[in-house]
């Protein structure tokens, strides 16, 4: 039904009669945040709870100590200015050591990473507000109230184009697409419709009075984006998604083996779906898009736009995408990039916290996979698939990915079990006042400490004292020296919704058994970084010296036989786990398959043997033990001390 200029202008004054609420105390709070959204908002006409709604869809608030966004996007309303973060645009899976197929079976050659190729307008939203407030883009990029200003002003901007709120907030998202446009302003307005409260990172106090709106949402359809028609992506239909297939192709005719850039499958029917993976991309939108259609090397299934959550799907949730540095992880999993940059950009806007979680709850329920970070990992978890392989994995999505939000939302947070006296401990630090220092977050100043900032990484040392040396990882330092606190080094490093095996206490430390040794960590009653767990573990056999641990889970040699498929042996990592040492089983149902599909025109076959294995939180990444090797137990109570 179209509707008449007059009735729209209308429909607007009467939502934003709706929208415009008394500021809750802002007079009592004067200088604060709070100040600062009322101020702003009176200066350029925007409805308060408006501006309030589409700062925390954009940043929960939080001002990130002037830190850029994973997408280049700067304070409270997330404006955008690419052009003045000094980044180096690469393709992460082919930029290093790192193979992303990760099958030892047919190695892949690093490729060149794509260079930068212009900066598109949704990462340049600050020359606007520049403009419209006569703000320098440098003050508008580190000082919150006139950051707020800017955001303000664009709006407002908007809805004088537009003639609605609901348009304007649209617009403010970036999106290009009609689906996504929509989905971004309707969070905004269910945000404004339940109200939230919260502290923000530098300690004010921010709240939305909730209301009760029925906002013009027909304006979308109305502003000359891309229609959003149906497609071929797996996903919520709320969501938008759309579907930019990876390149598949035989692109060298004389070569059987040279094709890409994943592989044809028929999951879950011939392999079960275990794992979904957490990335970054390493480069903005528009360049994660181009190398998504280079067929000579990585792919994955998903990726999303920081600006505005935005999703496209590559590749079928039944094929197999080379994504994760391990073979046996790929074949079993789902790979979801995320914009951004693993250090140099350091924080994920809420809008693709929300877009993420939503995807990962839909594909999680289709397939069967818990939501747990067992199986929801980050691609620094992905273990390397033989010891020469550990070096080279990945560690995005960086240690300042906020997994306790994450798992908020995706509605199976980590909560105390087990009682205090639980020999299983759940990491999990406040991630606004956890600042362990790290440093080498601007790669050009490595040896520059990083700004202070939430993170979800808890470090691990050798004794229970803060001067205590971190502990060791022999697969990233073979020469035996100690683990680091460079941004990019997991050695000594446990996140948040990791589980381990409480190895002793000692005062306000509390150790865990990592990698074959005792790791304490800081654990303060009053301000604890974990929360009692409960669960099983494995420990060695009686009889063993020790244990070996696997990067893969694949079968035994008889189950090759019959077949075409060459055996594949695996390699034991540089780890072992001990006698009298526990560890924490992810999951005791682990698949022992290999898939072979290593030519165009295949055969394509899945090995599968009668060999059990367990999966383990060994230390940062996770390992395979032989059930054979092992003992399981219930999780402990009443740990040594």
């Amino acid at each position: 039904m179209s509707v008449s200029p007059a009735l729209r202008v209308s429909t607007a004054l009467a939502v934003a009669a709706a929208l415009v609420l008394p500021s809750p105390a802002a007079s009592a709070l004067d200088g604060s945040r709070q100040a600062d959204f009322a101020s702003a908002a009176k200066e350029f006409g925007v409805p308060e709870n408006v501006l309030l709604g589409v700062s925390f869809l954009e940043s929960r608030w939080d001002t990130n100590a002037g830190a850029p966004s994973r997408g280049a996007g700067y304070g409270p309303m997330h404006l955008t200015d690419a052009a003045a973060l000094d980044v180096d645009e690469h393709d992460h899976h082919g930029s290093d050591a790192e193979d992303p197929r990760g099958d030892l079976s047919r190695p892949l050659t690093p490729a060149d990473g794509a260079p930068q190729q212009g900066v598109p307008a949704e990462l340049r939203t600050i020359e606007a507000a520049e403009r419209l407030t006569g703000v320098d883009r440098a003050v508008l990029r580190g000082n919150a109230r006139q950051n707020i200003r800017g955001g303000a002003a664009l709006l407002a901007s908007h809805q004088r184009e537009l003639g609605s709120w609901y348009g304007a907030v649209a617009k403010y998202s970036g999106a290009k697409d009609t689906a996504t446009a929509k989905r971004f302003a309707d969070d905004v307005f269910e945000v404004i419709r339940t109200g939230e409260a919260r502290t923000t990172d530098d300690g004010q106090a921010v709240r939305l009075v909730g209301a009760d709106l029925k906002p013009d949402t027909g304006i979308v359809d109305r502003m000359g984006l891309k229609p959003s028609a149906p497609n071929e992506a797996e996903c919520p239909r709320e969501l938008g998604c759309e579907w930019l297939p990876a390149a598949y192709e035989h692109h060298t005719p004389s070569n059987p083996e040279k094709y890409g850039n994943h592989d044809k499958a028929n999951r879950p029917v011939d392999m079960p779906i275990k794992y979904i993976i957490i990335h970054d991309t390493e480069g903005y939108w528009d360049t994660t898009l181009r190398l998504i259609k280079d067929p000579k090397w990585a792919s994955w299934q998903y990726s999303l736009r920081s600006s505005d959550g935005h999703i496209a799907q590559h590749v079928k949730a039944k094929d197999v995408a080379w994504q994760a540095g391990n073979w046996y992880v790929n074949t079993h999993s789902i790979g979801l990039e995320h914009e951004g940059f693993a250090a140099k950009g350091t924080w994920y806007t809420e809008a693709m916290y929300r877009t993420s979680a939503r995807l990962v709850r839909y594909l999680a329920q289709k397939h069967g996979v818990p939501l747990d970070r067992a199986h929801i990992l980050g691609h620094d978890n992905v273990p390397g698939v033989s010891p020469a392989k550990v070096r080279g994995m990945h560690w995005d999505p960086g240690p300042y990915w906020d997994w306790a939000h994450y798992f908020d939302l995706l509605k199976a947070p980590f909560t105390p079990r087990g009682g205090d006296r639980s020999g299983i401990v759940t990491i999990k630090p406040d991630y606004a006042t956890n600042h362990p220092p790290m440093f080498g977050c601007d790669d050009k100043k490595p040896a520059e400490p990083c700004p202070t900032r939430g993170t979800s990484t808890v470090f691990l040392h050798t004794e229970p004292r803060a001067d205590a040396p971190l502990v060791k990882d022999i697969g990233l330092r073979p020469d035996g020296s100690n683990s680091t606190r460079q941004v990019s080094d997991i050695g000594a490093r446990i996140d948040t919704g990791q589980r381990f095996a409480v190895a002793g206490r000692s005062g306000d430390w509390t150790a865990v058994w990592y990698l074959g040794q005792k790791a304490w960590f800081h654990n303060p009653s009053s301000a604890p970084t974990a929360v009692p767990g409960t669960g099983f573990v494995v420990t060695p056999r009686p009889g063993l010296a020790s244990v070996p641990v696997f990067g893969v889970a694949y079968p035994e040699a008889s189950a090759y036989k019959g077949t075409v498929v060459p055996v594949q042996v695996p390699e034991p990592l540089q780890y072992t786990m001990l006698p009298g040492q526990r560890y924490v089983a992810g999951d005791l149902a682990v698949p022992s398959e290999y898939y072979f599909a290593k030519e165009w025109n295949g055969p394509r076959v899945v090995v599968r043997g009668h060999e059990r294995y367990y999966q383990v939180f060994l230390g940062h990444r996770i390992a395979y033990v032989k059930a054979a090797d092992v003992h399981v137990l219930p999780g402990p109570i009443g740990a040594p001390r």
